[in-house]
């Protein structure tokens, strides 16, 4: 009988606390943290791309692993991103993540701009690297960011064959009938069939077998109990709960973005600024009235936590 997964649930993506000069705002940084695992979340992932990790140096992406992974201190399971173009550097980043605690490493297929790309065998080659310099689970991030197409069955093979190679975060178009069939094709070398894209597809992907979602920061208290609900069997609860949350995922998947989740922890005085990195353009008035006022109506405790 398969072993069930090591992590399932919901693992938000930490948005990167900057101030006013556009400097890691690291006591904001921790507090960020804090309201996320008192929010629900099953665990977190750091330096994913809504953490604007393309606008960090190597050296403030080594301050923020090591200072929330010290944070942290066990609450919950961290997952961290090391995404490089370079299967060495990758391995080197998964190595040291590794040894300062993190539970799994999320990376995407190597690319560079819009034009440079590797070819099957090359991204197996890749992740054989990365595998070899570690004993955590990868989680490959399926990504259009990535301008890479990864096939199910590829993606399956990888999961057979290379050893920590087990879990998927899948954001492309048809999300659910591509977990459905990496499921089929992978069968239990897919320990962690998971969505993302703020879980703006999350119910059809439980549906389709997906066991955790990766979210924004902002809400994992209204996305945590749908994923419950649907595993304990309330699938009507898990309906409804996702037909509530919905306009909010909608409206920071399709309008807010990235910022969502510091605009919601900075309404809620988590934390001080929610400016992106420049030239990351800060978000439009307008758009942060609509998200907060799409937010207060379900009372998420992102606006009550740091009051």
């Amino acid at each position: 009988m398969p072993q069930p997964p090591r992590y399932r649930g919901v693992f938000p993506v930490v948005p990167t606390i900057f101030d006013e000069a556009g400097a890691l705002d690291l006591p904001g940084q921790l507090r960020a943290v804090d309201f996320m695992i008192d929010a629900g979340s099953d665990g977190l992932c750091i330096l994913a791309n809504f953490s604007e990790q393309f606008v960090l140096s190597d050296e403030e992406r080594e301050v923020l692993t090591a200072a929330i992974l010290a944070h942290v201190a066990g609450r919950v399971p961290v997952i961290v991103t090391t995404t490089h173009f370079s299967s060495r550097v990758c391995a080197e980043r998964s190595r040291r993540a590794e040894a300062q605690g993190a539970a799994m490493v999320m990376v995407m297929p190597p690319y560079h701009g819009a034009t440079i790309r590797v070819g099957e065998a090359g991204i197996e080659a890749f992740f054989r690297a990365v595998s070899d310099a570690i004993g955590i689970p990868i989680m490959i991030q399926d990504a259009p960011v990535a301008g890479t197409p990864l096939s199910a069955p590829f993606l399956a093979r990888m999961a057979r064959e290379i050893e920590q190679v087990s879990y998927f975060k899948i954001e492309t178009t048809g999300a659910a009938s591509k977990l459905r069939e990496l499921i089929a094709l992978g069968g239990d070398a897919i320990e962690g069939p998971w969505d993302g894209e703020e879980a703006i597809t999350l119910f059809p992907d439980l549906e389709a077998g997906a066991t955790g979602s990766m979210t924004g920061g902002g809400y994992p208290d209204g996305i945590r109990p749908i994923l419950e609900d649907y595993r304990a069997g309330r699938r009507e609860a898990a309906m409804a709960g996702y037909a509530r949350w919905l306009p909010l995922i909608n409206y920071e998947n399709r309008q807010a973005g990235l910022l969502a989740a510091k605009a919601l922890m900075r309404a809620g005085g988590i934390i001080a600024c929610d400016a992106p990195r420049h030239p990351v353009a800060p978000m439009h008035p307008a758009v942060r009235e609509g998200l907060l006022e799409t937010a207060r109506a379900l009372d998420p405790l992102v606006l009550r936590w740091g009051r």
